[in-house]
């Protein structure tokens, strides 16, 4: 874990500077870093952007550092021998932008009108960097909204210029890049929601900041981090198993799903939990979908329920909760059967809500789920989109989405995957102190081909089975995320994203694994 906190914490503007400060004061120039930066953008920039397809580069320069390092970028593609044209919306400029923008002109390369940049092949975002506070207006707002209807590629320097650094929003209007080179840590802004549709495709530009420095200011208990999907396809799956294991010892998880109106949500959350091996499998629904559902899970001990008179489980037989390791309560469950999610929620098993068993649970009201879940001795997993978060902690609504999200956390001392673009999964640290705050974790990739009704059911499927395996409610929160969303990016890279429907997702979750175990042989 040398560099974990270089390579995964999430910043904030202010972490950044003070991060940046220490670094110069331990005699690093601020010219020799600006030259190191610019020439690792460099290096990428070459990469996906080659001489011979994207000979012609416009650079958007702004008045201060991130503008110098776009100086320092086209001085080097000028170099290559690409055609490069600067376009800067400002008369002046910090002393050391400011000479390389003489040296730049010195070499010849034209600063002339935005309207000049139009037949380029490439434009380079390098208006404005981390810490913007001002909306931007007047005359740039026009020239930025100019660029982003010229459907040229852009590449954004640290961040598309015009998002908030923390909050990701727009500051009256934004860049929509191409790819953004988000520069030394990730900040805080890009991993956001409202970010997503301005910043393309992300990736962090290292600088090699000594860890130290990210240490002294962020400190031992950071709570904002950013998920390596990568790594957890690598370390996390397959789930490894004994060799002489059986089927007691992988677990029991127990779905109490479904109703008449809403069946197939039963069988989606049993397809995400026979996904992960779980070693016995039990499905409590209504007495009229018992058939159909031993038909389709024939592996599944199915257990009818009395429904109601609209065909939701109206109780559940005498069963004995203990002898289950986890319990998913709530995939199309429909409202009438908020009794029976009380009694589960009442039960001391480890347990994952999703759907109508967290709006039962929010029936409660904000002091009643408080109460309830700090009184709980195992694990609760809560799946909330953000319309279910509102309604579970209506408090919050009016609160920023992430800081909301570790409120509830640190509130209910439960793990909540609050379900998004980007979906953020926080849980309480393992610590005796009160006033630590909950950690947050960030999916960085998913696809909006997951926008379809059914599959949140396959991924609380997912966390059941792999709850009821025995790992720890955060870790299994993290790698069913991954799992869930890695599937979906590549079903999506093979038959479109319209092509991933829930059946279909669920049906792909091992055959996904194989390929990754195909590509580590």
């Amino acid at each position: 874990m040398v560099d974990v906190l270089s390579s995964q914490a999430i910043a904030n503007a202010s972490q950044m500077q003070a991060i940046e400060n220490l670094i110069f004061q331990a005699g690093m120039p601020v010219a020799a870093l600006m030259e190191k930066v610019a020439l690792r953008i460099m290096q990428r920039l070459t990469e996906l952007y080659p001489a011979q397809i994207y000979a012609r580069i416009g650079v958007l320069v702004g008045s201060g550092h991130n503008g110098g390092d776009a100086l320092v970028v086209a001085r080097e593609l000028h170099h290559q021998g690409r055609q490069v044209k600067i376009y800067t919306p400002f008369a002046k400029s910090k002393p050391l932008t400011r000479v390389h923008g003489c040296y730049a002109k010195g070499l010849g390369i034209p600063f002339g009108s935005l309207e000049a940049l139009q037949d380029c092949d490439l434009i380079i975002d390098g208006i404005f960097g981390f810490g913007l506070e001002r909306d931007v207006v007047g005359d740039l707002a026009i020239a930025i909204n100019t660029i982003n209807n010229w459907q040229i590629p852009i590449v954004s320097i640290d961040l598309p210029s015009g998002l908030h650094t923390d909050r990701g929003n727009v500051m009256g209007t934004a860049i929509r890049a191409t790819n953004t080179f988000c520069l030394g840590l990730w900040k805080r802004g890009l991993l956001t929601e409202t970010a997503t549709p301005y910043i393309g495709k992300l990736e962090r530009i290292s600088f090699d900041i000594p860890e130290k420095f990210v240490s002294q200011i962020l400190g031992d208990q950071h709570p904002l981090w950013r998920i390596d999907p990568h790594a957890i396809l690598r370390d996390r799956l397959p789930i490894t198993r004994s060799a002489i294991a059986h089927k007691y010892e992988i677990g029991h998880v127990l779905l109490v799903v479904g109703s008449q109106k809403y069946g197939g949500a039963a069988l989606l959350a049993a397809m995400g939990a026979k996904a992960t091996g779980v070693g016995m499998l039990s499905i409590a629904v209504p007495h009229s979908l018992k058939s159909l559902i031993l038909a389709q899970v024939p592996d599944a001990l199915v257990i009818g329920c009395p429904e109601t008179e609209s065909g939701a489980i109206a109780s559940l037989p005498d069963l004995d909760l203990q002898k289950y390791q986890a319990i998913v309560c709530g995939c199309g469950l429909s409202l009438d059967a908020g009794k029976v999610v009380e009694q589960i929620i009442n039960c001391d098993r480890n347990l994952v809500l999703d759907a109508d068993g967290l709006n039962a649970l929010a029936a409660m009201g904000t002091a009643q789920i408080i109460q309830k879940s700090n009184q709980r001795n195992s694990a609760m997993i809560l799946t909330p989109h953000w319309g279910e978060f509102c309604r579970l902690f209506p408090e919050l609504r009016e609160v920023e989405r992430l800081e909301a999200l570790q409120t509830a956390v640190n509130q209910t001392k439960s793990t909540i995957l609050l379900k998004g673009a980007r979906t953020a999964i926080a849980f309480p640290q393992d610590t005796e102190s009160q006033d630590t705050e909950s950690q947050v974790w960030i999916n960085p990739e998913s696809t909006p081909a997951l926008a379809r009704g059914g599959s949140g059911d396959v991924l609380a499927g997912l966390i059941g089975g792999l709850l009821a395996q025995g790992l720890a409610a955060n870790d299994v929160a993290i790698i069913a995320t991954v799992w869930h969303s890695q599937t979906a990016i590549w079903l999506a890279s093979q038959r479109t994203e319209m092509g991933v429907d829930p059946v279909t997702l669920a049906q792909n979750l091992l055959p996904f694994l194989q390929t990754l175990k195909t590509k580590k042989l």
